[in-house]
């Protein structure tokens, strides 16, 4: 597995793949197993196995947040190459912000609502860097986990919009035995947070099958300790983001 730190040195291993299709995982770091599953697929599916490994400051709204998210490089690292990939990018933000964050994506429908409502700005950040990296990386496929839904609607709606060479990737939300979805937030939970936390979806899962209503479903949640900040149905799912102490957890379940 080669390491690159530099945008020089991924623009050479770009060059040096030439035609072999690539996929592509970006990540934020803290690595689990639904992160294996994106990887996994994408090395079934393509010819080199891409990843990159970078805890984004634009989409954070608050710098306790960002200095608080999980970081275990050395773990990521070894997870990466026992999955077969074939080159890791670890970028700079000085290098990948070297405009100071003047230059910025910005989606004005979608974005606003939901995790854009709650956390002013984040999809600024993370469609700016997600366009970075596809047009560094210059993948035939990328993959994204449908856990964030808002997120993967909205990167499918960026490679439409400014027509990148890319093919988005949706994979399914992977859950603990318990219910609870997989997310690197998930190790920043004390002991007792993590009992309860799988509630989350198995109150937003009853609240589907039992046909209540999403504010219903927010009242249930509320009445199990979460600290609610939105319960709405879109698109096919509803989706939720709750907070259990410090740590803020988002799920959705289909709705059709």
């Amino acid at each position: 597995m080669r390491v690159v730190t530099s945008i020089a040195e991924l623009l050479e291993a770009r060059c040096a793949r030439g035609e072999a299709a690539t996929g592509f995982v970006p990540t934020m770091g803290a690595l689990h197993d639904a992160h294996r599953s994106l990887l996994d697929r994408a090395r079934r599916e393509c010819a080199q196995l891409w990843a990159s490994l970078f805890v984004n400051p634009a989409q954070f709204d608050d710098p306790g947040d960002l200095a608080r998210y999980p970081r275990a490089l050395e773990a990521d690292l070894a997870l990466l190459r026992a999955s077969g990939t074939d080159l890791v990018f670890l970028p700079r933000a000085e290098a990948l912000y070297a405009d100071g964050y003047r230059y910025r994506v910005t989606e004005t429908g979608l974005a606003r609502r939901l995790e854009g409502a709650s956390r002013p700005g984040h999809f600024d950040g993370v469609l700016t860097v997600v366009l970075k990296l596809l047009l560094l990386a210059r993948p035939a496929r990328a993959y994204f986990g449908e856990k964030d839904w808002q997120q993967l609607r909205l990167v499918e709606g960026l490679a439409q919009a400014f027509f990148l060479e890319v093919e988005i990737v949706p994979c399914a939300l992977v859950r603990e035995t318990d219910g609870l979805a997989m997310s690197s937030r998930n190790r920043l939970l004390s002991p007792a947070e993590r009992a309860v936390a799988p509630a989350l979806h198995r109150l937003l899962a009853d609240s589907v099958r039992e046909r209540r209503s999403p504010a219903e479903a927010a009242e249930r949640l509320a009445q199990a300790g979460f600290g609610v900040d939105y319960v709405e149905d879109e698109d096919g799912r509803r989706l939720a983001a709750v907070r259990i102490g410090s740590v803020r957890l988002i799920d959705n379940v289909v709705t059709g």
